[in-house]
């Protein structure tokens, strides 16, 4: 998890705020915002996700507008996917990088019509880096002068619906079916009249979709899903248990597998690295990595026992040297056991069995594929 603003920043509130609160959640300081950690337990809520559906408050993600002749020349220039031939309804994950190749930030680029077939392109950014991307981005427009940027995320809310329940309940309430959508696809559609942007796209390992709404429209959407799921067992979900969700589905945290000091190919994430026929900032770097080859690779591990291996715990080779460190880590509700996640020495990387330092004792643990839950494939 990001880490808490100090005591002297005030604290913003997401649209759903109130709803949290009479709901009982248990609020934490979180990327600048108050926000729902867990509502009942975090097991249950991620159990709901995995055989149900879950709810979850992702308002305090960044939203980002880009209209105007050049939005798409602009981003191909700043990401690492190549944007010039999305089309519209697409959506691509990619990352921004500085010149050393090393990770600003990980994100979700749309290409979106509206029904009045204006054109635009939407970048949704991690919460703890919305200000540094922001900042980023004005530094080169002046280069896209027809390009209009605006920050949309305080005029809207993002609700992630999630579980493999949630395509075939969530279809009813909007004049557009989402199960029509393919993965990684994205529409604007409406939901009793309101717009809403539904991006089939998600954070846990699971099918579902993500809702832009209008702020003023974020409770009415949010009692709408969980009223049309209420006996098929929706619940809503905090932050604990999207951390244990997408730490099963393999899936990188922005602060522990990605900072500006990882490359994109040490994460284990070259497929959302397109360098033919095009430049972008931190390519040449990048390029430098793939061709020489990594010094740090991210693996799976599995514990040994009970105890969880928390980020910062030093990973050990069969021979006791220290050869990396855990980036994530915790109990696995799914599986029943402890997971990890970790930043080794690639040479180091393709060992059977670790030790890893959990507060002073070393623990067993072996290498596991990536990710540690894969949803069953459904038609």
């Amino acid at each position: 998890m990001s880490p808490a603003p100090s005591e002297s920043q005030p604290l913003a509130a997401t649209p759903l705020d109130r709803w949290h609160r009479s709901a009982g959640a248990k609020m934490v300081p979180f990327a600048g915002y108050e926000m729902p950690i867990q509502y009942d337990s975090i097991v249950s809520e991620h159990t709901a996700c995995r055989t149900a559906a879950a709810l979850f408050d992702v308002s305090h993600m960044g939203r980002l507008r880009f209209d105007g002749q050049g939005s798409a020349e602009l981003l191909d220039r700043l990401l690492t996917r190549r944007v010039t031939d999305l089309p519209i309804g697409g959506v691509r994950y990619a990352m921004v990088c500085n010149p050393d190749g090393g990770v600003l930030d990980d994100v979700l680029v749309s290409h979106l019509k509206t029904p009045s077939e204006t054109q635009y392109h939407f970048l949704v950014v991690n919460a703890s880096n919305r200000a540094k991307i922001v900042q980023w981005i004005k530094q080169h427009l002046d280069d896209f002068p027809r390009v209009t940027f605006s920050d949309r995320t305080e005029l809207t809310a993002m609700i992630a619906v999630q579980g493999p329940l949630a395509m075939e309940t969530c279809k009813r309430l909007f004049t557009f079916d989402p199960t029509r959508l393919k993965y990684y696809q994205a529409r604007i559609t409406d939901q009793f009249s309101k717009p809403v942007i539904v991006s089939r796209t998600g954070y846990t390992g699971e099918d579902g979709i993500e809702l832009v709404v209008r702020a003023e429209d974020a409770n009415r959407v949010w009692e709408n899903i969980l009223l049309a799921g209420r006996d098929l067992g929706f619940a809503a979900a905090g932050l604990g248990a999207r951390d244990t969700l997408r730490m099963e589905a393999g899936m990188p945290l922005y602060g522990h597998e990605l900072n500006e000091s990882i490359d994109p190919i040490s994460a284990g994430l070259g497929f959302a690295c397109n360098f033919k026929d095009r430049d972008f900032i931190g390519r040449d770097a990048i390029a430098q990595v793939k061709a020489d080859g990594v010094k740090q690779v991210r693996i799976g591990l599995l514990p040994a026992g009970k105890r969880p291996a928390r980020e910062g715990s030093i990973v050990l080779d069969s021979d006791g040297t220290a050869i990396g460190t855990i980036t994530s880590g915790g109990p696995s509700p799914t599986l029943g056991r402890p997971i990890a996640m970790a930043m080794v020495d690639a040479d180091k990387a393709d060992q059977s069995d670790y030790e890893i330092d959990i507060r002073g004792k070393r623990s067993p643990a072996t290498l596991t594929k990536l990710p540690f839950y894969r949803r069953a494939k459904t038609n």
